[in-house]
């Protein structure tokens, strides 16, 4: 197996890694399905491990894959690579001087410590099914674990006790020491099978006493590797005699090992790479021979040793056959050394690649057996590795000659020599023995001969490939090539074909694991070796040899040259040979091997056919790779499904095709100016098109027709069979169809009009034109007229027969000059034109336009352009004159001139603009000067008179002046332009590293002159992204590859560059040693140090980490050998991930290592930049307080240490790194340790918050883990003032006034503790009484209450109407308030509740109803047409002015509208969400429906309103009620403050009656006249008022009546009969009341003094007494009941005593909340369970159907968030519903509904929500107690929330036929309750309100459109639009 040190051992020593248990994130490592694509090759699976790997193997059928990695094992299961087991190996505790503790004898002295352990060798045995694995831990001990599961021991080693007769075995050393004991040492091996006996081939590096693995400064006895040899077979028998496992001295003694000597061993450092079986390439009875056994290693040994002049080796070992005699027999077997034999194998020229990394015998194209290996280059060459293959046959030559040199041959010695440094070897030297040796001898030796050897000369081998940085080799034959797959040392595989000479056809690379060696070995997949398994530092993936399917031509397959690719004919797609179906037969699938001319095509015969063809066929020739067709179904197909049928002809070599062409009538149109049609066939065959040809159809006529100026020429020229027909002027497909169409065969022929220039013609002047003809063939007859484009047409005469005459040629043009086409047209013969191969043009010119000043009017002369400048009109116009007019023209004038300044030397672009700036280029030559200097214009810029751009000369001095422009006269500049002589002084800084990218600055003056500037590096390389002013210029310097001074000049206008003594050094690029630390938080932040030097040239520093870096951190440079730098924070990562490789830009240069440039061969995704650091993302820390609260209390002026604990993590954080803060103040850290945080805060908290946030933060991690409440901070202080002052003044006092004190403070104390305790027993006393009172009386409710009649449930519509509408809207002036009504003898009759929406008539006026009734009837269709109503609604809820109670008003209506046809509504409502879904999750999902803003929210209201109201009425119902009659109860108990509300027993803190008012029960006896029932006793209280006293007597007395049929307190008068005679009309206020504080206290039962028992009448009044309003509404400034209102001015007048009593006593009482609580908390918990429980016989369908409709959306969108799905469904069900309900009784009972009782409720409605919410409950003292009260239960109720979503969640899903058909039943339940018509009416005045919207939104949506709906809208609007609201005025 390979080495470790391929893996392991090329990283070096690891650190210790964390021992078990791993995190579980690490002990499940992702499987990763990755379609990493590259060119030719794909990674289908991988494994990642969390520690670094060693080895893997394969069992033999490749169903399982087992890996080794430090400490760990893993099995996977092939080909997926999923964790089957994973086992723990390590750490464990030991020391590489002591013995295996499994040495039962041995004892160890040396410290043993937590050792990593390497795995050295993993070898599956499949016969026996056991793996051999091999640590470096306890000297390289072994195990035999179970190839079915590696986590159980096959075979217990060493055994307890030996065979039979239990003797104890005796263990060796050798049986133990097996493999290399240091992770960098190698250890290959081999199970080797012999007749029915195993054997184990173990070839280790030597790590003892001498050795660079023997730990330093030891000069101990090593007792490793005293017995221990570099190569040994062992036994292995699982099955046998276990006493004898892994021993080597099998029989006889030391015959199975290679040992080298002691005193040698420092000479011969061995290396193994691999071990492998070949069974040789010339053998002549493959079943009577066994294989040779092969190590392939490295020796480092001296270059001039004889024994070993090459570093590279291959050993062989011959086994023995397998007709031997056994191995206790008599016959001797060959010794390991007899058969030992090594040769060098050298890699290209001599010291050039000289170390083997991988090797790998294959057979190779062509069938030679080769063993190709990797070699690196041991020197600092490039490129630094190489391919080479060596002939198996060449290697077996080598070794057959060198054996019988060593016998036969004189010259014995310069061959092969004799091992002499090996303990069992036999000599030292060959010597002439002139012996024959026998064929066995000279492969393997004998006895008597000299043993073991090695071959002198190396057997060498030419590079066929070299590449940097190669690590391993795996090869394949397939279809005549040889496929080298060869992994990188960047985590690359490259994929090689090589044909049989070895040349290379083509290559293809991907990248497996960025950054990460491939380890030496890798394996095909034995049960499909299209798969290659590899493994990396951190990972093994399953990688797919071939991406076929990325070709999709089969020439582009084929071109690829990948041997594994082919063409799969009657698949039509590149495949692998044994994906393609019947692929073993013939010609059904092509190889790259073949060559691209065996892709399959076909060829049509006769591609051309004309249009006019009869009965056409098409023959096709079959060519390429196809099989026979014959017997298959084929025909021609044409595209848009039209197919012919087709025929096999021919024999399968040349195979033809006949095929009928498709129909006349279904030819392809003919594209527009084209006169051919393309049409492109395939041959069809079993169903499938396979390959395909074109063929061109054409038509000649449409040849002359497309070009009708150069018809004739088009015909005669086009590839086409064509002929012209003089006598029709047209082209022909058969010269058949025309007489004289034979005449003429060449265009040349053809009558055209030869081309002559015409001089140029002024706009609208007459001209004749004459036109001449060749080959013209018209009779003189032949009508002609003249074409000049389009629509001007002037007659033609015949000139002669050659040339033709056009008249009176009339042209035109407003542009300065303007091209007319010239052209004959046949007068007779529209559309048919004497050819003009080459348009003849006539120019027309317009003086007038195009010339702004004299010299651009003159100028035009040279265009032939007859044209005159008028300076008196400043215009140009056509000279009409003969004679020659003035061409003089104004001085030339200069606008302006830039730059304004430029260099001596010239080369400045000069722009000059202007006027008259000459006629003509020639007129500026020499006519610009700057002063004297000559300025030269450029030719290709002139712009005529405009613009003038010249290129300055070079001045002698400096000097500034004017631009001159000489044409005829001389024309000045204003501004004058200057010389100036720019100056440098300074370069700054004056150095930079070799890389490049340093800043620099050049300082100096007049440095922004010219045009154009430079600033080189040697005169070459040129300094980039330049900007400049007048004193300074910035640049970026380039690279160099020395480091040098160089010379930095400045170059102007390119001319000559100016040093000005300037120069800049490079330095050596900084180098960067190390970063620390190594790992970060996923936040990041954490400050990582950069070790190094040089660091002074770097002005800016960025870091990176790929792949996984969410951003680039700038970095900050201390010292020359510092830098520091934040680490980014990290993205997709998990923990225990593999360390991010982490690049840095210096100066904004990637950092890179100096080494040499890449190879010139390596493709451009092969060179990739390979980061030298990497960093390792951990999970953020956890941080929480000592007891893990959320709330500190702490005093002011008290010293605060905080003990932080913390969650143990890998990032080893140090104590600087933490910041700890206490609001903005810093906690000085004290102790850091793994787990505790010691911080101390020395300065004062005090602040005007009373809360600060204890935060801890690391790097970028900022956490917040409690408050810190700063409580009593002035009292403190007080405190402290007055116990400072008593402790003077008892210095003073004498001691008996301190023991009085004493005394008087303990009696005091004593006294407070009685009292408080009397308060506590009376709390309890309390509650105890309320509750066993509060359950008396609720029993008996419970008893009166009648299932069916004792809850005043209210009806259906009722409860819809006050639900839907619960205050008063716009739709109807009065609210739902029920209409009182007296209570007659016959109490209890119902008055029904007056509501418009419900059944009623419809109140319109006569005039008015067949029109609105018609249109409300359309208007409904309307509204049940989905589109419509989807539309209607999203209009509204668009308007700015549609507000929440519009819309709210608007869902109502639309559920009554809709109340009949509720499946309807349902679809509308859940399109209408899907559309509110699609909105929040693009925000904050978690936001959806938490209010009621928009339509569909408030229709989701309503209908789980409507679904719910059955399971509410039948469920929930009767707890509610009873709940509701409990609070009242208990309100009732005690005093109720009738003004103010409060009440000495609530649950809301701020209706808390906060005084002792002591009241006394009153039972009275009350009769009531006109009842009809006899006399009640009533209890009431001594402190209620009359009209409280009427309330409890009127619920006595109509307790089974509903609320809305009782009389009300004002219509009752109540009389006292004190005695027989006298009697009391009872009034709150009357002459008698009292007055205190100026205010009138209202009157009680006290106030009249009426006795216990005392007789009561109560009787209706006649008349209604309006005097008196009701109680709670009368003025608090003049009336009071039991407490006075606190008056701040009255406050100063009491007491001292008084007051402090008034302000602190009255907390005392909140402890009646909790009695109330307590009272109540049974009816409470009644409730919440029958809210949140499923009955059986009930199960809440529409709860069902709308949570999963919300988990489908959810999932739809991927919502995977449990905590969404939470809030979704509380915000739709127990806030959207219950709470509603909870909060208004008064919509399901006909009950009253006091201000008290809504308080309360409200308190129990927030626990519910609270119950309902995920956040958590952050309370402390300062929190309100409406929230506090039920913080304890809140956590219970949590749970049965959970478990009530959970059971709807498990409940068998609802189908929507189910869902409908429940939906239907409650529809038909209660129809005819509403009146429809009103509500359609309602949302008719919406739609009008927004008419012109509504239908620009039907008009907008496609559908809707479509269908007119915006039509029938307008219809409805028609309609009702005839005096509506006239009539609903009247109505």
């Amino acid at each position: 197996m390979a080495p470790a040190a391929a893996g392991a051992g090329a990283r070096g020593p690891a650190a210790l890694l964390p021992p078990l248990p791993l995190p579980p994130l690490l002990l499940l490592p992702p499987l990763l399905l990755l379609p990493l694509l590259g060119a030719g090759l794909e990674v289908q699976r991988k494994f990642l491990s969390p520690t670094p790997t060693n080895n893997f193997a394969l069992d033999g059928a490749g169903t399982r894959v087992y890996l080794a990695a430090v400490n760990r094992l893993y099995q996977l299961s092939g080909p997926n690579l999923t964790l089957e087991v994973e086992e723990a190996v390590g750490p464990v505790l030991d020391n590489p001087l002591c013995h295996a503790p499994q040495l039962p004898q041995a004892s160890c002295e040396h410290p043993k410590v937590l050792t990593n352990n390497y795995n050295k060798l993993l070898q599956p045995d499949p016969a026996q099914g056991v793996l051999v694995v091999c640590g470096s831990i306890y000297q390289g001990f072994c195990q035999l674990r179970s190839m079915a599961n590696i986590s159980a021991v096959a075979v217990r080693f060493p055994p307890g006790g030996g065979g039979g007769g239990g003797e104890p075995v005796t263990v060796f050393p050798s049986m133990l020491n097996v493999a290399a004991n240091h992770p960098n040492a190698s250890t290959v091996g081999l199970v080797l099978r012999r007749g029915g006996d195993t054997r184990l081939l173990v070839a280790a590096t030597y790590t003892g006493f001498g050795s660079p693995f023997f730990p330093r400064n030891q000069s101990l006895e090593d007792h490793r590797f005293e017995n221990t040899p570099e190569i040994a077979i062992r036994a292995l028998n699982a099955r046998g005699d276990l006493a004898r496992l892994f021993t080597f001295d099998i029989n006889p003694s030391d015959d199975n090992i290679f040992k080298i000597k002691q005193g040698a061993k420092a000479r011969h450092k061995l290396s193994f790479v691999r071990a492998f079986l070949h069974g040789g390439a010339r053998r002549p009875a493959p079943a009577a021979r066994r294989p040779y056994a092969y190590l392939a290693l490295n020796s480092e040994a001296n270059a001039g040793d004889k024994e070993s002049p090459s570093h590279s080796l291959l050993a062989r070992i011959c086994l023995g056959g397998a007709a031997e005699p056994p191995l206790n027999g008599s016959a001797e077997p060959k010794k390991l050394t007899e058969s030992y034999i090594q040769l060098g194998l050298r890699c290209g020229a001599a010291g050039g690649f000289t170390r083997l990394v991988s090797v790998c015998p294959a057979r190779a194209a062509g069938g030679a057996e080769r063993l190709f290996g990797v070699f690196a280059r041991a020197g600092g060459g490039r490129p630094r590795s190489a391919l080479c293959a060596f002939r198996f046959a060449d290697i077996e030559e080598a070794i057959r000659a060198a054996r019988s040199a060593c016998f036969a041959s004189a010259a014995a010695g310069a061959a092969v020599a004799v091992l002499d440094s090996v303990v069992q070897g036999t000599g030292p030297a060959c010597e002439r023995r002139n012996i024959q040796l026998q064929p066995e001898q000279l492969d393997c030796g004998a006895a008597h001969l000299q043993h073991p050897l090695a071959v002198i000369n190396p057997v060498t081998a030419t590079p066929v490939f070299t590449y940097n940085g190669l690590t391993s080799v795996a090869v394949a034959s397939v279809n005549n090539y040889t496929v080298v797959f060869l992994g990188t040392a960047n985590g690359g595989l490259l994929k090689i074909n090589l044909d049989s000479s070895m040349k290379i056809i083509s290559r293809r690379s991907i990248s497996v694991a960025y950054g990460e060696p491939v380890h030496p070995i890798m394996q095909f997949d034995p049960s499909d070796s299209t798969y290659l398994y590899l493994m990396t530092s951190y990972q093994i993936t399953r990688v797919k040899v071939a991406t076929c399917n990325q070709y999709a031509t089969c020439t582009e397959c084929l071109a690829a040259a990948d041997a594994y690719c082919g063409w799969c004919t009657m698949e039509t797609r590149c495949s692998l040979q044994h994906e393609c179906t019947n692929f073993t037969e013939a010609s059904f699938w092509a190889s790259a091997s073949e060559g691209v001319q065996q892709c399959p095509s076909m060829t049509i015969l006769e591609s051309e056919i004309n249009i006019d063809k009869e009965n056409p066929a098409l023959i096709i020739q079959i060519n390429g790779t196809i099989p026979n067709l014959n017997g298959t179904n084929i025909s021609c197909d044409y595209g848009n499904n039209i197919h012919t049928v087709a025929r096999v002809a021919g024999d399968y070599v040349n195979q033809f095709i006949y095929c009928s062409l498709l129909p006349r009538e279904k030819y392809p149109s003919f594209p527009d100016n084209q006169d051919h049609v393309i049409v492109e066939t395939a041959l069809r065959v079993n169903n499938k098109n396979i390959i395909w040809a074109s063929f061109t159809i054409y038509d000649c006529k449409r040849t002359g027709n497309i070009y009708p100026k150069r018809a004739c020429t088009s015909c005669l020229s086009t590839r086409w069979k064509c002929y012209w027909c003089p006598s029709k002027y047209m082209c022909v497909s058969n010269h058949s169809q025309c007489e004289d169409a034979l005449q003429m065969k060449e265009k040349i022929d053809c009558p055209q009009i030869v081309p002559a220039p015409l001089d140029p013609v002024p706009t609208g002047a007459s001209q004749d034109i004459i036109i001449s003809l060749a080959n013209a063939t018209f009779s003189k007859d032949t009508a002609l007229e003249c074409h000049f484009g389009t629509e001007r047409t002037f007659e033609a005469r015949w000139v002669n027969s050659s040339a033709v005459q056009c008249s009176h040629v009339l042209l035109h043009t407003s542009e300065k000059s303007h091209l007319f086409p010239v052209s004959l047209q046949l007068k007779d013969k529209p559309d048919r034109f004497i050819d003009s191969p080459e348009m003849m043009t006539v120019e027309v010119y317009n003086c007038a336009t195009g010339s702004a000043d004299c010299s651009q009017c003159l100028g035009r002369e040279d265009l032939g352009h007859r044209c005159i400048w008028s300076e008196t009109s400043s215009s140009c116009r056509l000279n009409t004159e003969s004679s020659q007019t003035s061409d003089v023209c104004p001085a030339p004038e200069i606008k302006k001139i830039e730059p304004l300044s430029g260099p001596l030397d010239g080369g400045t672009l000069l722009t000059i603009r202007g006027r008259n700036l000459g006629r003509r280029f020639s007129d500026v030559i020499n006519a610009v000067k700057i002063g004297s200097v000559k300025c030269l214009p450029l030719k290709d810029r002139y712009v005529v008179s405009e613009t003038i751009v010249c290129q300055t000369g070079e001045a002698q001095e400096v000097f500034s002046d004017m631009v001159t422009v000489n044409v005829s006269q001389e024309g000045k500049s204003r501004e004058r332009y200057s010389y100036v002589l720019p100056m440098v002084q300074s370069i700054a800084p004056p150095n930079g590293p070799k890389a490049g990218g340093t800043r620099v600055t050049i300082k100096g003056s007049r440095l922004d002159v010219g045009s154009e500037l430079h600033v080189l590096v040697n005169n070459s390389k040129e300094c980039t992204d330049l900007s400049r002013n007048d004193t300074t210029i910035t640049c970026t310097m380039p690279s160099v590859e020395l480091t040098t001074a160089v010379r930095v000049c400045i170059q102007f206008e390119n001319k000559s560059c100016a040093n000005y003594n300037i120069t800049f050094k490079y330095e050596k690029n900084p180098v960067i040693t190390d970063i620390n630390p190594k790992k970060s938080q996923i936040s990041g932040g954490r400050i990582i140090t950069l070790e190094g030097r040089g660091f002074e040239l770097v002005q800016n520093v960025s870091m990176v980490v790929r792949g996984i870096g969410r951003e680039q951190t700038n970095c900050k440079v201390h010292t020359d050998t510092v830098i520091t730098c934040p680490s980014p924070a990290a993205s997709n990562i998990t923990m225990g991930s593999k360390p991010a490789p982490v690049d840095f830009y210096l100066n904004g240069r990637l950092y890179a290592d100096d080494r040499p440039a890449l190879d010139e061969e390596m493709y451009p995704e092969e060179a990739l930049h390979i980061s030298k650091f990497s960093l390792e993302y951990y999970a953020d820390p956890q941080f929480f307080t000592a007891k893990k609260e959320k709330w500190i209390k702490h005093h002011p002026g008290e010293p605060l240490t905080l003990v932080i604990h913390k969650e143990p993590d890998n990032l080893g954080l140090e104590s600087n790194e933490y910041q700890v803060k206490i609001g903005l103040i810093s906690c000085e850290i004290q102790i850091v340790s793994d787990k505790v945080i010691h911080c101390s805060v020395n300065e004062s908290l005090s602040t005007s918050e009373r809360q600060l946030p204890v935060t801890i933060q690391v790097g970028k991690f900022n956490h917040t883990i409690a408050m810190l409440h700063l409580g009593g901070g002035e009292t403190a202080i007080i405190v402290s003032i007055v116990i400072c002052s008593i402790l003077l003044v008892l210095s003073v006092v004498a001691l008996f006034v301190f023991c009085t004190k004493s005394r008087r403070a303990e009696r005091y104390w004593q006294k407070t503790l009685l009292q408080m305790e009397e308060m506590e027993s009376q709390i309890r006393e309390e509650i105890r009484k309320g509750f066993a009172e509060l359950q008396t009386d609720m029993t008996d409710l419970t008893k009166e209450l009648n299932r069916s009649q004792g809850i005043p449930f209210l009806e259906y519509k009722h409860f819809v109407t006050r639900t839907f509408f619960p205050k008063c809207s716009s739709l109807y002036e009065e609210c739902y308030i029920l209409p009182s009504q007296q209570l007659n003898s016959q109490v209890g009759s119902q008055v029904q509740e007056t509501h418009p929406l419900l059944v009623g008539e419809w109140k319109i006026p006569e005039n008015c109803r067949p029109n609105m009734e018609e249109g409300i009837s359309l208007f409904s269709t309307l509204l049940n047409n989905k589109h419509f109503l989807i539309v209607f609604v999203h209009a509204l809820e668009q308007q700015k002015d549609f507000a929440v109670r519009d819309r709210c008003n608007l869902a109502s209506l639309l559920t009554i509208a809709l109340h009949g046809k509720l499946e309807y509504y349902t679809s509308i409502m859940k399109d209408l969400l899907v559309d509110l879904i699609d909105a929040s999750a693009s925000k904050n999902p978690k936001l959806m429906l938490r209010r009621t803003e928009s339509v569909v929210e408030k229709m989701l209201t309503n209908w789980m309103s409507i679904c719910m109201y059955s399971y509410l009425r039948e469920t929930v119902g009767e707890p509610f009620f009873l709940l509701i009659c409990a609070i009242k109860q208990q309100i009732n108990k005690g005093s109720i403050d009738a003004i103010t509300g409060k009440a000495r027993y609530t649950l809301n803190e701020e209706w808390l009656l906060r005084e002792n008012i002591e009241a006394k029960p009153r039972n009275l006896n009350v009769s009531f006249q006109g009842c009809g029932m006899d006399s009640l006793s009533v209890r009431a209280m001594d402190t209620d008022t009359l009209s409280q006293v009427k309330e409890k007597i009127l619920e006595a007395f109509c307790k089974n009546v509903p609320y809305s049929q009782w009389p009300r307190v004002e219509d009752v008068d109540l009389e006292w009969f004190a005695t027989s005679t006298d009697s009391y009309i009872l009034r709150d206020l009357d002459d008698t009341s009292v007055v205190e504080d100026g205010r009138k206290k209202l009157n009680t039962l006290a106030h009249y003094k009426i006795p216990e028992g005392a007789s009561l009448a109560m009787s209706l009044l006649d008349k209604k007494d309006t005097t008196l309003s009701r109680v709670k509404d009368l003025d608090t400034e003049k009336y009071f009941h039991l407490v006075l209102p606190t008056d701040e001015s009255t406050e100063h007048k009491k007491s001292h005593r008084q007051s402090h009593r008034k302000k602190v006593l009255p907390e005392i009482y909140l402890t009646r909340l909790l009695s109330t609580k307590g009272t109540l908390q049974k009816f409470l918990d009644d409730l919440f369970k029958a809210i949140l429980s499923i009955r059986d016989d009930k199960p809440p369908v529409a709860v069902k159907y709308f949570f999963d409709f919300l988990e489908e959306q959810a999932e739809k969108r991927g919502i995977t968030d449990p905590d969404t799905m939470h809030i979704w469904k509380t915000n739709s069900l127990p806030l959207r519903f219950w709470v509603n309900i909870l909060k208004n009784p008064q919509f399901v009972f006909d009950i009253d509904k006091t201000d008290h009782i809504d308080a309360c409720l409200s308190v129990i409605a927030q626990a519910f929500i609270d119950a309902c919410s995920l956040s958590d409950l952050q309370l402390g003292k300062d929190s309100p107690t409406n929230k506090l009260l039920y913080a304890k239960e809140i956590p219970e109720y949590r749970k049965i929330v959970q478990r009530y979503y959970k059971q709807i969640h498990d409940m068998p899903p609802l189908s929507e036929q189910e869902m409908n058909a429940h939906l239907a039943e409650e529809s038909r339940k209660y129809r005819n309750e509403f009146n429809t018509n009103v509500a359609m009416a309602e949302i008719y005045k919406y739609a009008k309100r927004y008419r012109s919207q509504i239908v620009t939104a039907l008009d907008s949506n496609p559908t809707t459109k479509r269908t007119q709906l915006q039509h029938k809208f307008e219809q409805v609007i028609a309609l009702m639009e005839d005096n509506i609201y006239e009539c609903c005025s009247e109505a």
